[in-house]
């Protein structure tokens, strides 16, 4: 009996001793899954505060749906530097987009809770995102919808109001927004529809283009629909009323 009951003792301390490495292992391994991320993302953001971002995922996954659909791979797309963009084109973002932007920090808590309760009783999803957390989520993310996306798209918002600044978000924001059928940025898609380079755009082409923001697959600028004609009237009431930008 004595034996037994020691052979016991000793098996029930090596499973504890099994067990308790294990944890102990697996938890080092999300440390330093941790803190690889941390870095990573870090060094991420701190690049591209002076590199411009030559791709986003969306590009990429749109190239292939392209191709999947029978047609040519296209991402058209020219980077401008922030004060080659009309200064009108900038003003419709804002009022289009987020304006709060240049006295938020990252979250307009307002927008979310408005977006929430009108989620609640509508099934077709509204977004409350600011221009900053659009511009993390385009730049290092992967397009969908999920808690953990969202988590992660937070994180970047943080970071790129941290160490960008406005007029940086602003300049990355509107030269790799998606505006159209492998168009990306303001310089593409202002030559695409209106055959001038994205410093002469006026404020009715800038608010034109604003307008199909959400939704630039479906929508065109060029080619409104009696919705997007009055989006753009509130668009262009909304810049009137936002006064001096200053970046």
């Amino acid at each position: 009996m004595a034996k037994k009951t020691q052979s016991r003792k000793s098996s029930s301390k090596t499973k504890g001793f099994f067990n308790t490495g294990i944890v102990r292992l697996l938890l080092r391994v999300v440390k330093l899954i941790a803190i690889v991320f941390v870095a990573a993302s870090l060094f991420g953001v701190l690049l591209f505060k002076f590199v411009n971002p030559p791709f986003t995922w969306l590009m990429i996954q749109r190239g292939f749906e392209r191709k999947a659909d029978g047609k040519d791979w296209k991402i058209d797309k020219k980077w401008v530097d922030f004060d080659q963009i009309a200064d009108p084109m900038k003003r419709a973002a804002v009022a289009a987009e987020d304006q709060s932007f240049l006295e938020n920090h990252g979250f307009d808590f307002k927008a979310i809770e408005r977006a929430i309760q009108k989620n609640a009783k509508s099934k077709k999803l509204i977004g409350g995102s600011t221009i900053t957390q659009q511009t993390a989520k385009n730049v290092f993310l992967y397009p969908g919808r999920s808690i953990v996306r969202k988590g992660f798209e937070a994180w970047f918002t943080i970071l790129i109001e941290a160490f960008w600044g406005k007029k940086r978000i602003m300049e990355v924001y509107l030269n790799v927004i998606e505006m159209g059928d492998g168009i990306y940025g303001i310089e593409a898609a202002s030559q695409a529809y209106f055959h001038k380079p994205a410093s002469q755009l006026t404020k009715r082409q800038s608010a034109a283009i604003a307008v199909i923001f959400p939704n630039p697959l479906r929508w065109s600028a060029t080619n409104p629909t009696r919705y997007l004609r009055h989006r753009q009237y509130l668009i262009m009431k909304n810049m009137r009323r936002l006064g001096p930008l200053e970046f």
